[in-house]
């Protein structure tokens, strides 16, 4: 039976704290929530004007209208609708203001023939977008009795085909009002919108280091783009006097450019299933998105073809994009089957399923008048919980991406070193040599060393005490040289040093440190008997080749290790080793 792991002490930690955070999180979004609606039943009281309107359109008209139930063709550019209501006498007219829910039209309000107010006319008189959007209107304190005329100009094909509930609020409550029904939208938009530059700041300063995060700086500029469309998308930012054909604008734009950093992010899930033709289809999608994008804000610019024209466009392209991807998607799963690819797409899924009710919702209510859902704008639900996915699809892709690094640098660095000792191998000697040899003026030092009494340990007390003899001479010699150049375990018991000087003084004063090492290496461990023969030579004007210079140093060292057998039948202690330090 397999015995189940317990979690460790980090795992408990790392579950705990994620916990305390999402209820912080919770708790903090039920606070805020709670400042904002906590009087809104008190704010939010109005008086509904959607009876008893007398409607003419263009040559058309209705009497003793209720805007609930009425429905008409879409209106078209040019068109002129004239509404017409008497105020009852018993109102209220303290500090009141009309609200309208406008939508591509410019407006006159007159009291009585007085005109009272008016948007949008001159910039329809110059070609130019007026907006959509919430419109407060101040009515003086002595409307009662009167009759209230709003004459609207349409500024675009197909702008609606039924009227908003028209409503009465306090002035002052106004933009209260507004926050409290928007404030889900509120916050998202803010969270994406500061996320996204917070992220883009952070990850364009990383990549002048590298370019892996490359994705996460589009994941950044597609925060920003959704963020703020949805603060311009549900009238957030009419808090900041901003006109309406401004937040328009700049819907209308983020909107338009937000596809493209996404469409590049796909590049590499693209790229991954090695598909020519698909990888085609990716390459005429984004040349398409760009110029679609560029085409279509370059003629809302100079005003010959407005974006609310060419949105229906834009929407269909973005759809081909969502379906598209998804397609991707799936293809890696079948390859790959990795949890990257599974949790985008699901994002992709959930942001489809919402983009896709909204353009429905979006459609019925602007060509058929009808409003299929009291609920609207989830696309930005939606677009939360896909770039969170993005996120954690990126979080885990780069977790691999280091793992694999780190993998290769650890085969590498296996490569070039020795198990035992963990100092370069006599691969990594070599190389080195070799680039010393392509190196020209260089001064350098070759040191070999060979370990007395290796043969006699193992035989004698074992594998494991010259294994230990081993790791000694190694310690050793990296003390005195690693400083000063590359320490190398060339096999058995064969070592090497190669340090950049050809000074004398200097070397001597190294052999001095290397063999009082010794002496304190056989003083911390008893009965070690640390010996090791050694010889040296160094570069000069006549002769540079490395290969010559490891030659002779090793013969000489070979020279000293016979001495040293000579001078003594007992295993010799490093101070009685003669050497020849010689130059070539």
């Amino acid at each position: 039976m397999k015995k189940i792991k317990k979690p460790t002490r980090k795992t408990v930690f790392k579950t705990l704290l994620v916990v305390y955070v999402l209820i912080s999180i919770c708790f903090t979004t039920l606070f805020i929530d709670g400042m904002f609606s906590h009087d809104y039943a008190d704010i939010s009281q109005c008086v509904l004007l959607n009876d008893g309107w007398d409607i003419t359109i263009n040559e058309r008209s209705w009497q003793n209208v209720s805007l609930d139930d009425f429905r008409f063709d879409p209106v078209n550019k040019n068109d002129t609708v004239t509404m017409v209501k008497t105020f009852p006498a018993d109102m209220d007219c303290t500090g009141k203001a009309l609200v309208l829910q406008l939508k591509q039209a410019a407006v006159i309000a007159y009291l009585d023939e007085e005109q009272i107010y008016e948007y949008g006319w001159e910039r329809i008189n110059q070609g130019k977008t007026v907006g959509s959007g919430y419109l407060p209107i101040d009515l003086p304190d002595n409307y009662a009795s009167k009759t209230l005329t709003l004459l609207f100009t349409v500024a675009e094909d197909k702008a609606f085909s039924r009227f908003d509930p028209i409503r009465i609020y306090e002035w002052k409550n106004i933009y209260r009002i507004i926050l409290t029904e928007n404030r889900v939208p509120l916050f998202l938009g803010c969270f994406l919108t500061i996320f996204g530059l917070v992220i883009c700041c952070i990850t364009v300063f990383a990549m002048l280091f590298s370019g892996k995060f490359s994705r996460i700086l589009c994941v950044s500029l597609f925060s920003i783009c959704i963020g703020l469309w949805t603060l311009c998308y549900y009238n957030v930012l009419l808090i900041f006097s901003m006109p309406l054909y401004t937040i328009s604008l700049l819907e209308y734009l983020t909107l338009y450019l937000a596809p493209i950093p996404l469409v590049i992010y796909m590049r590499e899930d693209v790229k991954a299933l090695n598909h020519p033709f698909i990888y085609v289809v990716y390459q005429v999608l984004l040349a398409v998105q760009i110029l679609a994008t560029t085409v279509f804000l370059g003629l809302h610019t100079i005003d010959l073809v407005h974006c609310a024209a060419t949105l229906k466009y834009m929407q269909v392209l973005i759809l081909c994009n969502l379906l598209y991807f998804i397609l991707v998607e799936f293809m890696n799963l079948r390859i790959s089957r990795q949890l990257v690819h599974r949790l985008f797409l699901i994002g992709m899924l959930v942001l489809s399923g919402c983009v896709g009710y909204d353009l429905v919702f979006y459609y019925f209510n602007r060509y058929l008048g009808i409003s299929i859902s009291s609920t609207k704008g989830i696309a930005s639900v939606g677009l939360v919980i896909f770039i969170v996915m993005i996120l954690i699809s990126f979080y885990i892709n780069l977790t691999q991406k280091m793992m694999q690094e780190t993998e290769r640098n650890f085969l590498i660095k296996s490569a070039y070193t020795d198990e035992l000792t963990q100092i370069h191998n006599r691969r990594y000697c070599m190389e080195y040599m070799t680039r010393i040899k392509e190196m020209e003026n260089v001064d350098y030092t070759v040191f070999c060393f060979d370990l007395n009494n290796l043969k006699v340990t193992n035989d004698t007390l074992g594998h494991a005490q010259g294994d230990i003899l081993i790791r000694s001479a190694a310690s050793v010699i990296v003390d005195a040289f690693e400083a000063h150049g590359i320490v190398a375990r060339m096999g058995g018991d064969e070592f090497i040093a190669i340090i950049e000087t050809a000074d004398s003084e200097k070397i001597s004063s190294i052999i001095v440190e290397f063999r009082n090492n010794i002496q304190q290496k056989n003083k911390e461990i008893p009965n070690l008997n640390l010996s090791i023969a050694f010889g040296y030579a160094s570069c000069n004007p006549k002769e540079y080749n490395i290969e010559k210079i490891y030659q002779i140093a090793d013969d000489r060292m070979y020279e000293n290790k016979q001495q040293m057998k000579k001078s003594s039948k007992k295993p010799l202690d490093s101070e009685n080793a003669a050497h020849s330090p010689a130059m070539v």
